[in-house]
């Protein structure tokens, strides 16, 4: 069990001893390791990847469970990877269903133990993973406001960063190019999922399945306020491709092409590679995963 001590604002830390119990209750031997700053979870699971561990337990966010995955996937390593959901969107808890029992250590490690693997596919760009989504324009913006709001909490830490970012973002001019669709435009955003959901309670891609060798693209053109305030709640309950400003599609590779250096998220981390271009591809069916009955 890699284990992220801030994550849930030091909750993980606190719960840490308890949820070592509950996976022992349950007959799992426990090998426990915590992560000592940013990108430490990659190492963790390499190495323990590397000690031939069957199964890889992410105690904390999608953050934590982001650099866990892109250690197992860059050692190609078989072992299945599990979270115990402990940040503030647990988008990729969502999808192996153990997300509702987040508060309830044992029937969250029950979950586990009792689920089954799955082959779930990754996302690639610039030479890193991604196993929910990542994006481009005002997904990472709203990041980069959060990140500057450490104090909020809840569904609240995701939606007044958002309205907060709208009110001094511009939209960004991108090129868009895949087989399926191709546009050239000033976007609001452009989010690449695996899974349904991103920050938190955003279901941009309501029909994604992590395990069907394609990815799911939300692209939204520039929006006034009205129409932004109309599609927060669409995209919350996953209505949105019908409003004119939107277009979903699906593909297993789109590159991407703006007219300055490009800020993006990676399963809600930010990224500034400097480059201006970038190519998304999908690696399917590469990660094993828990996922709860």
């Amino acid at each position: 069990m890699i284990c992220n001590p801030a994550a849930g604002r030091g909750r993980a830390r606190r719960i840490e001893p308890q949820v070592t119990r509950a996976f022992r209750a349950q007959g799992w031997a426990v090998d426990l390791a915590e992560t000592a700053g940013p990108l430490d979870g990659t190492r963790l699971a390499a190495e323990a990847a590397a000690r031939g561990v069957e199964r890889v337990i992410a105690l904390g966010g999608d953050g934590t469970v982001h650099e866990v995955a892109n250690g197992l996937l860059r050692a190609r390593s078989r072992a299945t990877l599990a979270v115990v959901p402990v940040g503030s969107g647990n988008d990729f808890a969502k999808l192996t269903g153990v997300y509702a029992h987040r508060h309830v250590v044992e029937r969250a490690v029950a979950k586990i133990v009792t689920a089954t693997p799955r082959r779930f596919d990754a996302g690639r760009v610039l030479d890193e993973y991604f196993v929910n989504s990542m994006g481009f324009g005002f997904g990472p913006a709203v990041v980069r406001t959060r990140n500057a709001m450490p104090n909020l909490k809840g569904f609240l830490s995701y939606l007044i960063p958002v309205l907060r970012t709208f009110a001094s973002y511009r939209p960004i001019r991108l090129e868009v190019r895949a087989a399926e669709r191709s546009e050239t435009g000033n976007l609001m955003m452009l989010e690449v999922c695996n899974g349904t959901t991103a920050g938190g309670d955003y279901r941009f891609a309501p029909d994604a399945d992590p395990g069907d060798g394609r990815l799911d693209v939300c692209l939204i053109r520039a929006v006034s306020l009205p129409r932004f305030l109309l599609a927060i709640p669409r995209v919350m309950r996953g209505t949105h491709g019908g409003m004119r400003e939107v277009a979903l599609f699906t593909t297993k590779s789109v590159a991407i092409r703006g007219d300055a250096p490009l800020l993006l998220h990676l399963d809600g981390e930010l990224r500034e590679s400097g480059a201006k271009e970038c190519t998304v591809t999908v690696e399917p069916k590469c990660l094993n995963v828990l996922v709860a009955k």
